[in-house]
């Protein structure tokens, strides 16, 4: 910021009546996050505003540091450029995560940490094609966490490196007991993702677990590939070379998808289960699914709808020709010991045909 901002900075404080503190965090985000030249290049930066009010004269100045911190830490949390006020709710929430932490770093060595399946549906069969795994958390001193929740504290303390390694070996151990023609999804952290050790990860996991490649799915969101776009597709054609299947969650969520899916060869997109949530009435998501599976039949890809909890959604997913469905309405994410009666179904006593 020059000093000729920074002087319109004070000079729109200065006519706003007294009182009026979100005036300067407002100005200074907004001059900020313009473009910049220097020295013929264009500079692009940005701030995220932190603000703590203080009403007591005698109010300790690093307990008023540390409150700008929290509303520092809320800004970036939503979405940064911008600014928030400390809140006494946030020192609950720094409390919560403190205790996240602190329970995630025994979580698995004590036992905690569990995988539930959830079924991916073949719609037009009823077959199951494909389970998904998904981290469960039953501390024992309280109810179920949810992963929500606990995953981006793992993320924050790169406790996720080693919950996901465990997740993925267990998924795979699991899967290697199933009928070869169903395959296990996997969920990818961004944090995972920039590990060199990825690729010998998943390879060394695949040989231990004797399970062919072809019958791993990994599920990565566009959040990976907006890291270093290059990089992460260098990734992932390794692991395409490696024969494991690559599908991009959460599709239509972010503002890339569509270039991602013309520059890497995804086995599967996953529609997110917002524009599934709104058939079959709303317009917007009929047309939307619509222009997604047409697109990925041209492409190749396979497509699932997430989020299906009524027989009216489904009915809308077929008529789409949408591939694949998960959700409520087929079954919640269930323990491994209990997915025997969807693996033996009685769509598969006629023969097995695989997928």
């Amino acid at each position: 910021m020059t000093h000729s901002d920074m002087l319109r900075v004070m000079r729109c404080c200065v006519r706003q009546p007294s009182g009026s503190a979100a005036v300067f965090p407002k100005a200074a985000c907004e001059i900020l996050g313009q473009d910049y030249q220097i020295e013929q290049k264009q500079a692009v930066v940005g701030a995220s505003i932190g603000i703590a009010l203080v009403s007591d004269e005698k109010a300790a100045p690093e307990d008023t540091v540390r409150k700008a911190d929290m509303a520092l830490y809320q800004a970036k949390a939503d979405g940064r450029a911008t600014f928030r006020f400390f809140e006494p709710a946030l020192d609950e929430q720094v409390r919560r995560r403190q205790e996240l932490r602190a329970g995630l770093r025994t979580a698995l060595d004590r036992g905690e940490l569990d995988l539930h399946f959830q079924p991916l549906v073949r719609i037009q069969t009823g077959e199951v094609r494909c389970f998904e795994a998904l981290l469960r958390w039953q501390p024992p001193s309280g109810g179920a966490i949810s992963p929500a929740e606990f995953i981006p504290a793992a993320e924050e303390t790169g406790l996720i490196m080693r919950i996901g390694e465990w997740a993925l070996r267990t998924a795979c151990v699991e899967a290697a007991h199933w009928p070869p023609f169903i395959r296990v999804a996997v969920n990818l952290s961004p944090v995972q993702f920039r590990s060199p050790d990825l690729l010998q990860m998943v390879a060394g996991t695949l040989a231990a677990a004797s399970l062919a490649p072809g019958r791993l799915e990994l599920e990565i969101t566009e959040s990976v590939l907006l890291q270093d776009d290059q990089a992460s597709l260098a990734i992932l054609q390794e692991l395409r070379r490696l024969g494991v299947r690559i599908a991009l969650d959460d599709f239509g969520t972010g503002f890339s998808s569509l270039g991602y899916l013309l520059r890497f060869p995804f086995d599967k997109i996953k529609i997110d289960r917002s524009f599934v949530s709104g058939l079959p009435d709303r317009r917007e998501s009929t047309a939307i699914i619509r222009a997604v599976v047409s697109m990925s039949q041209s492409l190749g890809i396979s497509v699932t709808a997430e989020g299906v909890e009524t027989a009216e959604q489904l009915d809308a997913l077929r008529r789409l020709g949408c591939d694949d469905a998960q959700g409520y309405l087929y079954s919640q994410p269930l323990p491994a010991a209990e997915l025997t009666t969807l693996i033996e179904g009685p769509q598969y006593r006629s023969g097995h045909s695989k997928v």
